[in-house]
């Protein structure tokens, strides 16, 4: 079995600010193992060495070049170390060179789909999710050419519910999951139900992962600890406590949960399916400090090998989520009891 090791551990409650986290969205590894992290609450990308040493901050809130709308999540870092920013409230791709300069940025339009995720594989092939415009319902897995345009489309799927109403959002209904193999073999699947796909460069299914489920309802604990950790959020951001009526009522719920929470593509290839963690199965001081947003993913995963075998369960630690696969190594969020973040 494998197992795992804890090699670096960098945040703080109260340290200096570049070693504060809001909210950790994305990270991504340089070509010398730097390790650039998104802070969506801060609205800017935080550069540290690959011993946790702070090196530069780039972007900031704002629309001016260079700075970042809200819900700048993703980041990807290319072979050259040129940096990429998605940034949807912008409407617009930010670059930046090595050094944190920025560079000229892509702009996004409408008409031609928005971009929901981006993913660099370890060929450095970038890859993104287009969302088409209504009333259109599909998503398209496509290649993004150097210059940020899209090009070759490798799959095209139904779009997800979770936002698809205007003004509403729909927890755990049923979403489409993907990711690129280095060889561009995308895997994707709905997480209605545990059955997923790899599909080569031209489109065509090579092989089915599936296992047994049975579908997990939502219960009424569950809803009680969702609510409680979302008025925490909604408070917390500064809501204020008239609007909670009105914010609940935008929000829908599926009878079930999904099959599955999310699909990686970590060491030597292999294809990691993350498992669901529902707040059910926690105790009642654990549903306290429940968080959905980094708890939902389970610390256990599925695993395959590059050409789709099973190969058994992993566990990873308690607390921890992971967000890029680099090697051996595993990048991702851990957070204290006190639900401060650390990389």
């Amino acid at each position: 079995a494998w197992t795992f090791e804890e090699q670096l551990r960098f945040g703080a409650l109260e340290a200096d600010p570049e070693y504060q986290f809001g909210q950790i969205g994305w990270i991504a590894v340089g070509s010398n193992d730097d390790i650039y992290i998104t802070d969506i609450q801060a609205q800017q990308v935080r550069v540290f060495t690959n011993d946790g040493q702070h090196i530069r901050t780039v972007g900031g809130p704002g629309n001016g070049p260079g700075e970042l709308g809200r819900n700048a999540r993703y980041l990807t870092v290319t072979p050259g170390d040129t940096l990429i920013v998605p940034d949807p409230t912008n409407r617009r791709v930010n670059r930046y060179a090595p050094d944190g300069t920025a560079l000229a940025s892509v702009p996004l339009r409408p008409e031609e789909g928005r971009p929901v995720r981006y993913y660099l594989t370890r060929s450095g092939v970038l890859v993104a999710q287009v969302r088409m415009p209504l009333p259109d319902t599909l998503d398209h897995i496509v290649v993004v050419e150097s210059s940020g345009q899209f090009g070759d489309t490798l799959i095209t799927f139904p779009s997800g519910g979770a936002s698809r109403t205007p003004g509403e959002t729909h927890q755990f209904s049923p979403e489409p999951m993907w990711n690129v193999t280095d060889s561009l073999t995308v895997v994707y699947g709905v997480n209605r139900q545990y059955r997923i796909g790899m599909y080569d460069r031209s489109g065509s299914l090579t092989r089915i992962l599936a296992r047994e489920h049975e579908p997990a309802p939502v219960t009424a604990r569950d809803l009680r600890a969702y609510w409680s950790y979302l008025d925490r959020a909604w408070m917390d951001a500064g809501v204020n406590p008239a609007r909670l009526p009105e914010l609940h009522a935008r929000v829908k719920f599926a009878e079930f949960y999904p099959a599955y929470y999310g699909i990686s593509i970590g060491y030597q290839g292999t294809i990691w399916v993350q498992r669901i963690q529902t707040p059910g199965g926690l105790s009642d001081e654990e549903l306290e400090r429940y968080n959905f947003l980094e708890e939902f993913g389970s610390t256990i995963s599925d695993v395959y090998d590059r050409d789709g075998r099973y190969l058994g369960v992993v566990k990873l630690p308690d607390r921890f989520q992971p967000r890029t696969f680099r090697g051996d190594k595993i990048y991702g969020v851990w957070r204290d009891e006190l639900d401060v973040q650390y990389v």
